[in-house]
């Protein structure tokens, strides 16, 4: 699936994140996840504003690129689909907790449509992979890296979870479940090996 709309996606979402980088050892470049997502996809939609949308989904959250500029560049359709997946930072004036941001992000994605759905499954999933690859040998790293709270870390990704099973029934939820089993895991194994018995 391979169009002008998502190679302007591919043009955009590169120049939007250039600076950006993955967590980790090696500095990859943050454009690698949304490519990786969009792939992920591919396997189990050809809908041309899903994979647009999942190239970007990052850009309202983490960029100055703005919605109006979206609709403009990429139509409502799209727009739409990535403010879905784009999690709240505030709450007025208020920055949201971690926590509180993952569960208003789980509400979004259960109010919003099937696709947006897919796209946070492939998105979620790319990220429990890449971390459990990331630090599976190395829990202190990843303690340094993504904070100590761990039990809030899986009560949001919980809900999350839940919201993706509730729109989704086949296809791309099921490799969704199973990277979230090995993401749950590895955090069971760091908890334990903060807390030998």
């Amino acid at each position: 699936m391979y169009t002008f709309k998502v190679e302007q996606a591919i043009q955009a979402a590169a120049v939007l994140h250039q600076n950006h980088m993955r967590k980790g050892l090696v500095p990859i470049p943050y454009v690698t996840h949304l490519f990786a997502v969009m792939m992920i996809l591919r396997d189990y939609t050809h809908n041309e504003d899903t994979l647009v949308a999942a190239l970007l989904h990052d850009t309202l959250e983490d960029t100055d690129y703005t919605a109006a500029e979206m609709v403009d560049d990429f139509g409502e359709s799209v727009t739409t689909l990535v403010e879905t997946l784009t999690e709240p930072e505030y709450d007025g004036q208020t920055k949201l907790a971690w926590l509180d941001s993952k569960k208003r992000y789980a509400a979004q994605v259960k109010k919003g449509s099937a696709d947006a759905a897919m796209i946070a499954a492939a998105d979620k999933a790319h990220n429990f992979r890449s971390v459990v690859e990331e630090y599976h040998d190395d829990h202190n790293r990843f303690l340094q890296d993504f904070g100590k709270n761990l039990s809030d870390r899986l009560e949001g990704y919980q809900a999350i979870s839940n919201a993706i099973n509730s729109k989704l029934k086949d296809g791309i939820v099921h490799e969704f479940n199973h990277t979230f089993e090995a993401y749950k895991q590895f955090i069971f194994d760091v908890q334990a090996s903060q807390h030998p018995s």
